[in-house]
Parts: structure tokens; sequence; C-alpha cells
């Protein structure tokens, strides 16, 4: 996938151009829906595809006081953009000059002069101009005008309700990750790394590790089960998320237990994805260590099942012994 910083990055001409606009945080199921129709559809009219997103999320700019935890931070964003297939990404700059672009100009401007887009695939609560101006209306109106097709859809809609960021960043904030997932098609997971200053070398010895101070939405607090990649290898894990009151620690820290373990590489800087995958329990605060080793014990061994059957549910079939070969005849 290309990626374009801004405008004059473009090469001209760009277009033809089937495009679809969004904050896309999370890169959710309904986010995957309208980019694979801009896929094809780019596929069948021998168009680019595009993604046209913003950063920093408009709302941090609009609104800078309101609490916005991003469900995935642009580096994730734009790798799961990447993963859908589509040809190129557009991270426009949301400035204060952009935010006061009108809708108008916004599509003649961008739109057509600069994008040559010839479809554009939006949902059907779309807004956008000066003050939120115009909505998926106004954008039809003026594809007419300007010779570009507009295709709403109605949000996408799982167990009973429409897949929203601010619905997912909600169950997540709940701990409710299986929910999370559901509405994004995969695990919610943090993309981080060590921790600095917890004493270890460039081996790797201890089976915990702590992610450094992550300020993006995270799990509710509490005891999950999860899987940590660390450089490209994946550990089964039990993460805690909260302040470890058992030893009076007054700091928030996200600190995973791998079951899987063995000495690895690893410094500050080494790439580290935690995957969340169910909730366990709350964080308590134990009368002793020796009580919350064995309650971490009982995480363990309740988390060892959980991957078991996982490989179960997903390991082939075994060949019943009515279906296997003779032996050969001696």
């Amino acid at each position: 996938m290309q990626i374009y910083r801004s405008l004059s990055e473009l090469p001209t001409p760009f277009g033809p151009t089937v495009a679809t606009i969004g904050n896309f945080d999370g890169v959710h199921r309904g986010h995957q829906l309208v980019i694979g129709k801009v896929i094809r559809r780019a596929r069948e009219l021998n168009a680019r595809s595009l993604a046209i997103t913003f950063d920093p999320h408009p709302v941090r700019l609009l609104r800078p006081d309101a609490s916005l935890p991003l469900i995935t931070p642009l580096p994730e964003k734009l790798e799961l953009l990447a993963a859908t297939g589509i040809d190129a990404t557009l991270v426009l700059p949301f400035t204060p000059e952009l935010s006061h672009t009108t809708a108008r100009d916004f599509a003649t401007r961008i739109l057509r002069d600069k994008l040559g887009v010839i479809e554009l695939h939006e949902g059907e609560n779309f807004r956008f101009g000066y003050q939120a101006e115009g909505g998926i209306d106004t954008l039809t109106t003026l594809g007419h005008e300007l010779g570009f097709h507009v295709s709403a859809y109605a949000p996408c809609v799982i167990r009973g309700a429409a897949v929203s960021s601010s619905r997912i960043r909600q169950l997540i904030s709940d701990g409710d990750v299986r929910h999370a997932r559901a509405l994004l098609g995969r695990p919610f997971a943090i993309l981080s790394s060590p921790a600095p200053g917890r004493g270890y070398g460039t081996r790797y010895t201890v089976p915990t590790i702590n992610l450094a101070p992550y300020t993006e939405v995270v799990p509710a607090i509490g005891v999950y089960i999860t899987t940590l990649t660390i450089a490209g290898e994946t550990f089964e894990a039990v993460t805690n998320v909260g302040n470890r009151p058992t030893f009076g620690a007054d700091s928030f820290t996200i600190e995973s237990h791998l079951l899987n373990f063995h000495s690895i590489e690893l410094t500050q800087s080494t790439p580290l994805t935690l995957a969340f995958l169910q909730r366990l329990r709350n964080e308590i605060r134990w009368p002793s260590p020796d009580a919350l080793r064995e309650q971490i014990g009982r995480d363990v061994s309740r988390a060892q099942r959980y991957f078991t059957l996982c490989r179960l549910l997903t390991s082939p079939p075994q060949a019943s012994s009515s279906l296997r070969p003779a032996p050969s005849p001696r």
C-alpha cells in the first residue's frame, strides 16, 4: 500500500480513484465492508482504490479537552488498512485550515481536482466540511455536479446493534474484549515496546514483561487471557492490567506472564503486540503475596485450558481407523 502524508506528495495526475473517507479508528468490520467494496469497484473500473484519513483525529483539534483514546493509533491503523489490500492511503494533516474548508471546496479542490475521484463510498451518517455542514445528501448532490458517483451504506449491524468506533471503544474500556473482538473482526491489540528500566539485558530470561506506558484506550483493570508477540514470535500469556494493589503499588502497569516462555533477545525498542482474548477476573488486593501466587496459578490453569481448546477446535480432524490404509502384506 502506498502512503501519502499530504496532498503535495501526490503524483500528478493521480486519478482516477475510487475512494472512501473516514477516521477508521479500529478499522472495524463496518470499515472493512466499505473498503472491500471500494477495492472491488476500483478493479472493475481500472482505477486506484484509496482510503482518505486524518491525523490527528479531528476531535483532538476541535475539542482538545475531550478525552478520546484511540483504538488504533496511526501506525497500527496504517498496517490494518494495508492488510485490506487497498492500493493507497492519504493521511491528511488535520489543521485549523483544513477544519475551515467548506464541503463544496473539499469536494471540488480535493476530491475532484487533486484525487480524481470517480466513485466515493461512505456510511449514510457521513459528515464533512466546516462544522460538519455536509451530509450524504450534500455529498451526492456535489458528486452529480462535479462528476463522481456516491454510494451510501447503512451501518453494519452485529448482535443487534450498529458497529461503530465509539461503541468498540466503550466495550474495551469496560473490559468486554470478547464482544469488541466480534465487532473488530480480530482481537483488540496494543502495539508497544517493553517498559524501560526493568533491569534486563539483551537476553531476557524471566517469563514476565511490562509494556511501556501507553496513552490510548486499554481494557478495564483486570486479568485477561492474551497473546504477546515479541519481534514476530507469539507467546500465550496471562496479562494483568492495573495497579498491583497486593504490593501497595500505585502505578498503573500492563504486565504479562508468558506461558510457553523461552529466553529471547529483547531490548527497549523490541516491538510488542499484546492481543486481548478473554477477561478472567477483576484485579484484587490479596492478603499476601502467597495468596496472589496461588491465584496466578489458577489464572494460568484457566488460560492453558483456553489455549488447549482453541488448538483442538482449529486442528484438522484425524482420519478414523476405518479409513486408514491397510498394512502392506509381508
